[in-house]
């Protein structure tokens, strides 16, 4: 039988987005694609997002890739959750980690049970309940049978990048140092047709893969597909980035910590510490804002500080005609809740389940721009509810947050929370328990609860309450310090 002529993917970009579908698409269509990836070695990366969530580790388990070196090659910590500093109010901290948070009955989610505890002076704060929450604030880590700890990493974006790399490479992807110069359009249907690139060389392809970043080379520049500005809800534009030397042991959570006018993180990897500010331009200059970081660093920095301009949104389509945006080239969410690396995944993924084999069909397209844009409005929500759900009020930034409008998808899963306690995930949503995580720790706890807990007796609530809290502690208390696992698992 004749083999059917492979289909030339051409990749515009590299970094963690162009590497990621690079390895991907070569690894788990191997014999049915050609992949090319163009990248230039004049462009650096962003280097914004180096902070990731447990899905990451689907995506490994797809590539079969190898943690302990992975870990060791991107200079990796594990990551049990984010500590919101200062977000609720000034001098109050939550910790929104990774874990479910108690035991939900076939009616009712735990924070029912957990709310009428409350009432009864039976209830201590809702994150004891969650094993992730109490082992990151304890500093400890391991690995546990049946995938008992949900955890992600903190990583190195270049390093992972080169590593992803070298696995495309093993899986014949071939790269191409160049800079595209010009992207040729045919007319007859307005497809890509080839890049012409500054060696001369002119590149074909089937499908084009558009990782260029903020600039949108093919997406934007040559199919003008238009982007949807999410700017009257995520009011920051900017940011600041910068690396310190590591001086103390790596926490096992990244810290965000709500500024005048944003936020600044806080990501510990092995031997060094990410560190950022993300603001708002209108709040806040470039020269306050690269002030404001380094009055609130630890360690000798490592790199000068370097200024970031974005704006929050997404592309109409992620997928148009023969070309599909994937990362910063799709749109931009703040990672604040450390979504970028997951986005990318998601958007490869997507693309793997709908992977055009027998020519491109606009139903497949337009599914696969239906779930992009469900999936990102649900985390642009997510994103929202931190500004707020507030009680600050000490600047004009904190003020406007608190005040305005949100959409109207997030507005009525607020109001639902805020009177029965109920949260009602749709179509497989990412956020499941952080949506109650963030919004208790935010200080939104609900009016009512549902009547199922009634059923318990006072000393059955306080025993159930209590059972949950215990087995947690005596849990965390048999697990070693996070450093020590670091220094004996991947080093």
């Amino acid at each position: 039988m004749n083999q059917p002529d492979k289909q030339r993917v051409v990749i515009a970009g590299g970094g963690t987005a162009g590497w990621m579908a690079a390895a991907a698409i070569s690894r788990l269509l191997h014999g049915r694609v050609e992949v090319t990836l163009v990248e230039s070695s004049d462009i650096g990366t962003v280097g914004v997002g180096e902070a990731t969530i447990p899905t990451l580790l689907f995506f490994h388990k797809l590539l079969k890739i190898d943690e302990q070196a992975f870990m060791a090659a991107t200079n990796a910590t594990f990551k049990l959750g984010i500590n919101f500093e200062n977000w609720r109010s000034l001098n109050h901290a939550y910790l929104h980690a990774f874990g479910a948070t108690g035991k939900d009955c076939w009616a009712a989610g735990f924070q029912h049970f957990w709310r009428r505890g409350l009432d009864l002076g039976l209830s201590e704060d809702f994150g004891q309940y969650c094993l992730e929450r109490v082992a990151a604030e304890a500093e400890k880590f391991a690995h546990l049978p049946g995938n008992g700890l949900n955890y992600a990493f903190h990583i190195d974006a270049t390093r992972y990048a080169g590593f992803l790399r070298e696995l495309a490479g093993q899986a014949g992807v071939t790269r191409i140092d160049a800079t595209i110069e010009r992207v040729n359009v045919r007319e007859q249907d307005g497809f890509i047709e080839s890049l012409t690139l500054n060696n001369g060389q002119t590149l074909s392809g089937d499908l084009f893969i558009d990782c260029t970043g903020f600039r949108g080379l093919l997406i934007e520049k040559a199919l003008h597909t238009g982007y949807e500005d999410w700017s009257q809800w995520l009011l920051c534009d900017s940011a600041v980035a910068m690396q310190t030397e590591s001086v103390e042991a790596p926490l096992p959570y990244t810290r965000c910590i709500a500024r005048e006018a944003g936020w600044q993180w806080r990501i510990p990897l092995q031997s060094r510490v990410g560190n950022g500010l993300v603001y708002c331009s209108n709040y806040l200059s470039d020269e306050r804002a690269t002030e404001i970081l380094q009055q609130n660093i630890n360690g000798n920095p490592l790199n000068s500080p370097r200024v970031i301009k974005f704006r929050p949104g997404r592309r109409l389509k992620q997928w148009n005609r023969n070309c599909v945006a994937i990362g910063l080239s799709s749109g931009f969410i703040e990672p604040l809740e450390s979504t970028s690396i997951h986005l990318i995944q998601q958007g490869i993924v997507r693309l793997l389940r709908m992977f055009p084999h027998e020519g491109i069909e606009q139903a497949v397209v337009d599914e696969y721009n239906k779930q992009t844009v469900f999936e990102m409005e649900r985390i642009r929500d997510f994103i929202i509810l931190h500004y707020k759900v507030t009680e600050r009020t000490d600047s004009p930034f904190w003020q406007h947050c608190k005040q305005m409008d949100v959409p109207d998808s997030l507005a009525q899963r607020l109001a639902l929370f805020e009177k029965t306690g109920q949260i009602h995930r749709e179509n497989n949503e990412l956020f499941d328990d952080s949506w109650q995580q963030v919004m208790i720790g935010q200080g939104m706890v609900p009016k009512g609860y549902h009547p199922i807990a009634d059923t318990m007796t006072e000393r059955e609530l306080a025993d159930f309450l209590g059972h949950i809290k215990h087995n947690i502690h005596q849990t965390v208390a048999r697990l070693p310090l996070h450093q020590q696992y670091l220094n004996s698992y991947c080093r």
